[in-house]
């Protein structure tokens, strides 16, 4: 298990955007179909905006319909974390990055197969490495 990065607000803000810290250091959220992600369709690795940790795989992406990236699956089990979210008066699963605790969205039961899972993400916390196809 790699070491968690730890950083004061104030080191966070030297390298994020402001959308980018209350997306991820505050656990914010994008209006739906702003995201520069959502509609994307590129080749390649989506990585942790805060660390660069690989997040999750182009070939996971759908279109969920939701306005906001949607994937099946991370790039690996161990890439995230998952905490019980009990805000807004609902229960969800929060979804952060295992290596910074960066808020990422949330995943859902409600995918498609193989897993069946929607990992429903915000763009902000994620930057895109391109990939050959």
């Amino acid at each position: 298990m790699k070491e968690k990065i730890k950083k004061s607000d104030d080191e966070w803000k030297q390298n994020l955007t402001p959308e980018q810290f209350h997306v991820t250091r505050q656990h914010g959220t994008e209006p739906a179909f702003t995201g520069q992600f959502y509609n994307h369709k590129d080749a390649g690795l989506y990585q942790c905006v805060c660390c660069g940790s690989p997040l999750f795989r182009s070939e996971h992406k759908f279109d969920s319909g939701t306005g906001w990236p949607s994937f099946t699956m991370p790039v690996e089990p161990e890439a995230i974390e998952a905490e019980h979210d009990h805000t807004y008066g609902m229960t969800r699963t929060e979804v952060l990055c295992a290596t910074c605790d960066a808020h990422l969205g949330h995943v859902f039961d409600d995918g498609p197969l193989p897993t069946g899972q929607r990992y429903c993400i915000n763009s902000a916390s994620l930057r895109f490495k391109e990939e050959s196809p």
